[in-house]
Formats: C-alpha cells, structure tokens, sequence
C-alpha cells in the first residue's frame, strides 16, 4: 500500500513550506522538516514538500475512563468519557507512565484506524458523556481532535484534552474553535527541570494554560511530584502562587505520586513512589499560596483527594482513586452549610458506563 492511501494519514493542518522542506507548526518544537523525513515526534512526514499526519484516527488504547482519572475534579463529576490515545509524544519526560504508546512511533503496517464518526458513535454506547484525548500526547493528533469535537458537539456531548501543553497558539484556538470544554494541563517543574528532562520550554505551557482560561475552557493542573526533580520547596511554591496569579485561585492543583517507569532508573532517579509526607508538604504550599483546591492524587483513600469547602471546610465530595463516595453539593453547586459557589461545572453523575 502506497503511504497516502492509507487512511491514518491526512495532510497536516499547520505548516509552511520552505522551498522543498516544511516547518511544522503543530506544536513549539517547529520542527524544520526535509522531505522524507520526519520531525521530532515521529508522527508528521514531508511528502513531496506537503507535511502529512501519520496519527489520523490510528489508535493505540481507547477506553471509557472515570472523568476523574483525567484528573478532572471540577467537571462532570461522576462522569465517564470515552478516551482514546495514539502514538509517540514531543516531550523527552524519562519518567513517563505511558512509554509504550508515547515512547513509540507509528507504524502504518499495524494501524488501526477509526474515523470520527465511528468513534462519536461509540460514546453513548458505551454510556459516556463526552470525549478524552489522552494517553500519549493528543497535541500530535489535532487533526483527528478537531474532527471528532465538532462531531462531539454536534451530538451534545463534551470535549477534554489532558496534555503537557506544548501545543502552538493556532493549534490551541483550533481546538477551542472546535468544541474543547476542558483540559488537564501538566506542569512538569520549573523551567530548569522542565528543559533538562522534557526538552521544552514551560513558559510556552503557561502561556497556553492562561489562553485556555482566557477562551472558557476549563483548566485543572497537574504537577507529578518526583523527589529530586521538582519536590524543592522553591519549585512547589512557583508553580502554585503562578496558578494563583495567572489562573486564579479556583484552579484545581494536582499533586500526584510518582512512580519508577521507561527510563527513570537509568536516569538514577528517585526509586521508590514519591513519599505521602513530599505530597503532603507540596499541599500545604498550595494551600498557603491561597489555592482553593489543592488535590493529593496516586495515594488511594488520601483524605485530600476530597473537595472540602473553602469557606466552611465542609466535605462536599468524598472520593476514593477515581469513584465518588459521597456528593454533599446543593444541585446548584453550592456548599449545603454555608452557601459557598464551589467552581465546578456540569451537574453530578450517578450512572456507571456501560461495558
């Protein structure tokens, strides 16, 4: 089979021509591409002096997750969407959970496509509300994004990314323009551990964490605490007092435990799971920072993995990993003590997915 006649591959929405090269403007790397070759995430090639996608619709996982394994804590509580990954990613994170899709490239000999339509249709089959790209980077499919959120829409339900946020401006404004409610966004560390183990440049991630807010998508952050990395109290406090002020203090702050994976020990990282009391120490700085919600994640029946009311300290949602427990919230939202707006959109969903 001829490249451009399998269905996986799509011309690239971004991209200028360069006399024969292209530069992709996918996301912040601007990979500068020769023909036949492809850009650092392995994903986009240049055919003839026309960048194509490798990644439309060729998946690797697709699974209908609990809203609050995303993590999402402020969005459709108790909700499932269907979710579903590709191959490879733009960062360089040694750490990485996911390293045998996102260390990966495509292989087109073995893809397995499913067009929009086909995915969209399966949403209420299977009980879910709303879409998830995740598991690797879902920056590297935004064509395929795009496609399947106006379709989405279309049909009533709602659209979330979780993502390192490495994505340009003009791939984050396609993706608002096409139906993106919500997003997870990782903020890794500061920008030195940022550069030094992913490759990347934060600043680019806050800008576009600060143009998610600006467009009405909803944003939570989530920071993987690694002792060594990104435990020092300098970092901690940055990221948090920075969610503060360019985000706002509503804005869920995950905190979640890290574990040895891919190349973690080679790297002589820490080798054991991020200590309770590193992740406790890290809520405490949150909270001090004047974060509402500050969430410890990994760390099963953790009493702050629970939403207490910010003025009255009420529980209001107790949660155990990714289930719900208890919902105390009035049905407007609003703390059943003391009256207190919580910030969290969508109304509960009591309903299990269907499998």
């Amino acid at each position: 089979m001829k490249i451009l006649d399998n269905p996986c591959v799509r011309e690239a929405l971004l991209y200028d021509k360069l006399d024969g090269d292209v530069r992709c403007r996918n996301c912040e790397r601007l990979c500068i591409i020769k023909p036949g070759d492809t850009g650092f995430c392995k994903t986009r090639v240049n055919i003839n002096g026309k960048l194509y996608t490798m990644v439309y619709g060729n998946i690797s996982s697709i699974s209908a997750n609990p809203i609050e394994k995303k993590p999402l804590f402020h969005f459709y509580p108790g909700s499932y969407a269907l979710t579903i990954g590709s191959w490879s990613c733009n960062f360089t994170c040694p750490w990485c959970q996911n390293y045998m899709i996102s260390k990966y490239p495509p292989d087109l000999r073995w893809s397995n496509y499913m067009s929009p339509k086909e995915f969209v249709s399966m949403v209420g089959d299977y009980g879910c509300i709303g879409t998830s790209m995740s598991f690797n980077e879902p920056t590297l499919f935004l064509e395929y994004s795009v496609d399947v959120f106006k379709l989405a829409k279309h049909y009533g339900y709602y659209n979330t990314f979780v993502t390192n946020g490495y994505m340009t401006i003009e791939a984050l404004q396609m993706l608002c323009d096409a139906g993106l409610d919500a997003t997870n966004v990782d903020i890794k560390g500061d920008a030195e551990a940022v550069w030094k183990y992913c490759g990347a440049d934060v600043e680019k991630v806050w800008r576009n964490c600060v143009e998610f807010k600006k467009r009405g998508v909803h944003v939570e952050i989530t920071t993987l605490v690694i002792p060594g990395v990104n435990d020092d109290e300098d970092c901690l406090r940055g990221i948090a007092s920075r969610i503060k002020r360019d985000l706002g203090e509503n804005t869920p702050w995950h905190v979640t435990q890290y574990y040895p994976a891919y190349k973690a020990l080679e790297y002589k990282l820490y080798p054991k799971r991020t200590p309770v009391e590193i992740l406790e120490k890290a809520w405490k700085i949150g909270h001090d920072e004047g974060l509402n919600y500050v969430y410890i994640g990994n760390v099963p029946g953790h009493d702050k993995e629970n939403t207490y009311c910010p003025k009255c300290s009420k529980l209001l949602i107790k949660r155990y990993i990714f289930s719900i427990i208890e919902y105390n919230l009035n049905p407007d939202n609003t703390c059943p003590r003391c009256g207190e707006k919580i910030p969290i959109i969508g109304r509960y969903y009591r309903s299990p997915p269907i499998f």
